[in-house]
């Protein structure tokens, strides 16, 4: 029977106990449009106007989209090309060359930029921007094409190469089509990357949306301004996704795979497999190479850095003690809207499954400034707060958690849940003694997943954090705004340390698993 049978034949009442959290979790999600709309009325509508309709917006606007269109272009010319590389050549490695090409995915952006500033001051403006940008994150297509690549049917290049088709034949007219959907995906999150960045390009001087709203907020204090420039930020996000959902269409690319994942044709590289080498060596160098190497260098010997080891143990506590506690909040946030989705049908349960993901597109400035207007407005006790904090972090990474319940509620049949309903158990204790038990694995990795994004989180962690509070994100922006690159060097140090090592084990256990 298809997932969709079981569905239908699932659907039923939404039970109130489960109708409440939903209905808060879409209003909560909903403030950030809520926030645009009350400060455009409270500027006028010929003011808001005059601030969008201006030349300083135009600039802004083609400084966006330029350093969105090339950063995404370069990032996913390089992502292919060196999935491709170890995927389907005989690179020697290939096993530690996947997991040190996809090692720049744990270093924030932010640090990477500051670690080139700071032995490169004059790489500052576009050129620097796309540089450093597109070294971080060219991983987020590299990642989705090679388990692409590993997944993929291997009869297809086969029926390919027996009908008479080159390699490059058969890569642009069998490959590329059916990569099309984990390219595309992993595009698309780069370019929305590139509307919500601001550390990394403030350190570089190039100024687009994000800073533009950060320095009207923080440093002019002009927050219809900044109102404004959000409303544009936000078409912006709308028209990313837009344009995503019209590029992906409606064909499914999947294809059911014959075979091990062992029998996939590796293509000899020849005379060219040491240039090649040396080619995919230099990207790990100046993308994860560089950053380590910089941090290395002002831990020994920063003049600045006059080590407190209690200020570095006290960020690295909160920053920990946040990750999990924003982490757990997020699933705890997701279950609903992922039961909804799965169990039930219906207009809210659509609405409230998509909402957040849209949410998720804007930059965590954006929420941190909706968040502050309303705890200012309608709950001053609430302002600075951590529970604000927190929230603020759930409603951003939402969707990762429910990614990962997701895909793993889809695997539990209904009927298990039916069953014992049928026994007299109540739908509590049926989820919370069944259905709960066998999500492990999926609130295990949305746990995961979000607890590594909230530790590299800048943003929404500057405008939100309780006073006097700090986080190894913090404590590096901090310093280096200041240009005490040495004191900042080990919060970066912590933070990539932390963030890298699951992101390093998970890739090698990724590889052999697709691999063995």
């Amino acid at each position: 029977m298809s997932s969709k049978a079981v569905i239908k034949q699932s659907r039923k009442p939404v039970p109130l106990g489960l109708m409440i959290p939903v209905i808060l979790l879409v209003v909560l999600t909903s403030l950030p449009l809520l926030y645009i709309v009350l400060r455009a009325q409270e500027a006028g509508l010929s003011h808001a106007m005059s601030l969008i309709f201006r030349t300083r917006v135009y600039q802004l606007l083609l400084n966006t989209l330029q350093l969105l269109v090339t950063v995404t272009l370069i990032s996913t010319l390089i992502g292919v090309a060196s999935a491709w590389l170890i995927e389907r050549t005989d690179l020697p490695k290939r096993k530690l060359f996947n997991a040190l090409v996809t090692l720049p995915f744990a270093v924030p952006a932010f640090i990477s930029s500051y670690s080139w500033i700071s032995i490169f001051p004059q790489l500052e403006g576009f050129s620097g921007a796309v540089l450093v940008l597109t070294l971080c994150n060219y991983p987020l297509v590299h990642l989705p094409v090679a388990a692409a690549l590993r997944g993929m049917d291997p009869a297809l290049e086969e029926t390919s190469r027996s009908l008479g088709f080159s390699r490059a034949q058969t890569f642009f007219k069998v490959l590329l089509p059916q990569l099309r959907p984990a390219l595309l995906g992993g595009a698309i999150l780069i370019s929305l990357h590139m509307l919500a960045e601001f550390g990394a390009l403030a350190f570089l001087n190039y100024e687009t949306f994000t800073t533009a709203i950060f320095d009207q907020y923080y440093v002019a204090f002009d927050g219809a301004s900044a109102a404004m420039l959000t409303l544009v930020l936000l078409i912006l996000c709308v028209g990313v996704i837009g344009l995503e959902i019209l590029l992906r269409g409606k064909h499914n690319h999947a294809t059911q795979r014959q075979g091990s994942p062992g029998a996939q044709d590796q293509v000899i590289l020849g005379w060219t497999k040491p240039w090649l080498l040396l080619a995919i060596l230099l990207l790990i160098t100046l993308a994860a190479g560089v950053p380590l190497a910089v941090i290395g260098y002002w831990l020994l010997s920063g003049s600045s850095s006059a080590f407190h080891g209690q200020e570095v143990l006290s960020a690295l506590t909160t920053t920990l003690s946040f990750g999990f506690s924003g982490a757990l909040l997020a699933t705890v946030f997701a279950l609903p809207l992922v039961f909804l989705a799965v169990r039930f049908q219906g207009r809210l349960a659509n609405l409230a499954e998509r909402l957040p993901y849209f949410i998720h597109s804007l930059p965590g400035l954006v929420i941190g400034l909706t968040l502050v207007f309303f705890a200012i407005r309608y709950a001053f006790f609430f302002y600075q707060t951590t529970p604000l904090l927190l929230i603020g972090y759930a409603m951003l990474f939402l969707p990762m958690a429910q990614s990962s319940i997701r895909a793993t509620l889809m695997q539990i049949p209904p009927q298990l849940e039916e069953m014992a309903r049928s026994l007299g158990k109540s739908a509590w204790r049926v989820f919370i003694r069944i259905t709960l038990p066998l999500m492990a694995p999926g609130l295990g990795a949305g746990l995961a997943l979000v607890f590594l994004q909230i530790m590299k989180e800048l943003t929404a962690t500057l405008l939100l954090r309780p006073t006097g509070i700090d986080t190894l994100a913090t404590k590096v922006w901090e310093h280096t705004s200041n240009a005490e690159y040495g004191a900042s060097a080990p919060y970066a140090a912590l933070l990539i340390l932390i963030s890298g090592l699951p992101v390093y084990l998970l890739t090698m256990r990724s590889f052999t698993r697709n691999t063995a």
